[in-house]
């Protein structure tokens, strides 16, 4: 919500202060529950059956393109005969669906055939046909004509339809009819199945990609044109109340934003196939969605960290971009969406200035509220730990869940606690509630000065950060302050720590007074840290890495105690270098 009314014909934050509150404007407001609920009332009328009911022959009318590159390593072990992804592994032969030993990512990975774009990556269809077909029989055996959990959930439907269309040489070249047309059926009993249940999966990327499954059925299979009016109608409905007004996804997750435009893209190209352009409401959201994607991207081109997030690499994030065919800018302000995008010759600082995601809208979410990272060019620095909902299956699950605290994010923390805490079930609890935000823009500097509420409830301080960077991209200038909330002050000191979680391969040397240290990057390029307010450490701190492992790495941390009328503590990064 916003103080000042917006000024669309610019780019960035008008002066001012904004207040976003947790929650905001995410489709979940009661009028909207009960209009969902309607229409979910609705879509079961005899007038819809009597529209999706009927058989269809049982064949293709065309194949799509899937235009990304899936894993290598993950095509390669699939041609040796084995399943693998993030560190676990399942040998084919042994795959058993009927009583599932692995992991839920696993499976997830397994149900959505997303594997059938890694095989493809690395082999002709000569050579990929007969493993895909063998894991494609096992599970049409265990899962082809029952509906259970997980395999029939929507959205996992909606990525099989997806992948099964643009991939089905792979899946359908076999001689074998029977076998074929237990596929061809299953196809179609799975897009009526999605024609009931689209709209009951969580909004965000399981939405969206439900009802890009029931799209692309009617676009494929033969006498879909009055699913494919349907399902346009519902993925409208879906995308006003997955994204928001500046075209991030509620979930607020970077992998989750880049999902759902991979699905979108994917859609578009089943629309290609067919020599049909795409909705116009699509190509609209595709564009806006791309620019807040872009907007959370270093100068590496890759992700940054952010709930739950891992650094994809920037070559993936090309290809994607290319795929879409959209040409835009990054965004430097997401106002509802949250993150706030500094960047000045070379140097890109990205703030997490909101609220946590609601607790039903995302698993794994971070309390990571004030967090920054920070690049030169290529190279990042400041990072936050990152990827706990893409880590390696084999981390301990202690180690996964503590990547989601606010101590393992660049930011303050009060009490050695959580700015909003997380149960021991995995969901959010109490904390940020309320984010003040103001941004100015001038000819030296851009700045951008936060606040939130999560400790005050338990300690009575409000942390507010101020952050800029000037034009010349080599000053990076910060204060973090801890302010009495009137009603809650308290009368005893408050311990609390700032961390600088550093990226790995940089060079760390304190300086002698103990108030600063160099940074050496990797391409020889040297940034100093100085701090004001507080003692200086160097301690171990680890980096989830594109791949879900885990690498070590360092981490500044400047402690010290908040008396009861409050502290601050000033700090810079300069490019010496």
């Amino acid at each position: 919500m916003s103080e000042n009314p917006p000024d669309s014909g610019t780019d960035g934050i008008e002066e001012g202060k904004r207040l976003i509150r947790l929650g905001g404007d995410r489709g979940l407001s009661l009028a909207d529950r009960i209009a969902e609920r309607f229409q979910r009332l609705t879509w079961r009328t005899p007038i819809h059956t009597m529209r999706l009911r009927g058989r269809h022959p049982l064949k293709l009318i065309a194949v799509a393109d899937d235009p990304f590159m899936g894993d290598v390593e993950r095509g390669k072990a699939l041609l040796e005969g084995v399943v693998s992804f993030r560190g676990e592994e399942r040998a084919v032969t042994a795959l058993d669906f009927v009583r599932p030993n692995f992991s839920r990512p696993f499976a997830e990975y397994l149900h959505s055939f997303a594997w059938l774009r890694d095989l493809s990556t690395v082999a002709t269809r000569a050579h990929a046909a007969p493993v895909a077909e063998a894991i494609t029989r096992r599970w049409l055996a265990a899962h082809g004509d029952k509906v259970s959990e997980p395999a029939w959930r929507a959205d996992l439907w909606g990525h099989r339809v997806l992948f099964w269309t643009a991939h089905a040489p792979l899946i359908l070249s076999s001689p074998d009819l029977v076998y074929r047309s237990t596929v061809l059926h299953a196809l179609a009993r799975g897009a009526r199945h999605l024609d009931r249940a689209a709209d009951r999966v969580q909004i965000g990327p399981p939405r969206l990609a439900a009802w890009c499954g029931v799209l692309v059925a009617g676009l494929m299979i033969p006498g879909g044109d009055p699913r494919r009016s349907f399902g346009e109608a519902g993925l409208h409905r879906a995308l006003a109340a997955s994204l928001l007004i500046d075209g991030g996804t509620v979930g607020r997750s970077p992998a989750g934003q880049l999902e759902c435009v991979i699905l979108l893209s994917m859609l578009c190209e089943a629309y290609l196939a067919r020599r049909l352009e795409p909705p116009a409401f699509v190509q609209a959201a595709l564009s806006k969605m791309v620019t807040a994607l872009l907007g959370v991207c270093h100068g590496d081109k890759g992700l940054a960290s952010w709930q739950g997030s891992g650094p994809v690499s920037g070559e993936m994030i090309s290809q994607v971009i290319e795929a879409t065919g959209v040409r835009t800018r990054p965004l430097k302000q997401a106002r509802e969406w949250g993150y706030q995008r500094l960047s000045a010759q070379g140097t890109v600082l990205i703030m997490d200035a909101a609220p946590p995601p609601l607790a039903r809208l995302i698993e794994g979410g971070c309390a990571s509220t004030l967090a920054f990272e920070l690049s030169d060019g290529p190279h990042r620095i400041v990072v936050n730990c990152g990827g706990s909902r893409m880590a390696d299956n084999r981390l301990p699950a202690q180690l996964i869940e503590g990547l989601r605290t606010t101590a393992a994010h660049s930011t303050l923390t009060v009490g050695d606690s959580n700015s909003t805490a997380i149960h021991a079930d995995g969901t959010l609890g109490r904390g940020v509630a309320e984010v003040e935000l103001s941004r100015q823009e001038s000819d030296a500097s851009s700045r951008v000065e936060a606040s939130h509420d999560g400790y005050v409830r338990r300690f009575g301080l409000i942390h507010r950060r101020a952050i800029s960077l000037g034009t010349d991209g080599k000053d990076v200038r910060g204060e973090d302050m801890l302010l009495p909330a009137d009603r809650r002050r308290k009368k005893v000191g408050t311990p609390f720590a700032i961390r600088f979680h550093l990226a790995p391969g940089i060079e760390i040397a304190p300086t002698a007074d103990g108030q600063g240290a160099f940074l050496r990057l990797p391409n020889g390029a040297v940034w100093q840290f100085r701090s004001r307010g507080g003692s200086l450490a160097v301690e171990d701190s680890v980096w989830i890495d594109a791949k879900g492992k885990p690498v070590s790495t360092e981490q500044l941390v400047v402690t010290a105690e908040s008396p009861a009328g409050g502290t601050n503590v000033t700090w810079v990064f300069h490019r010496a270098k």
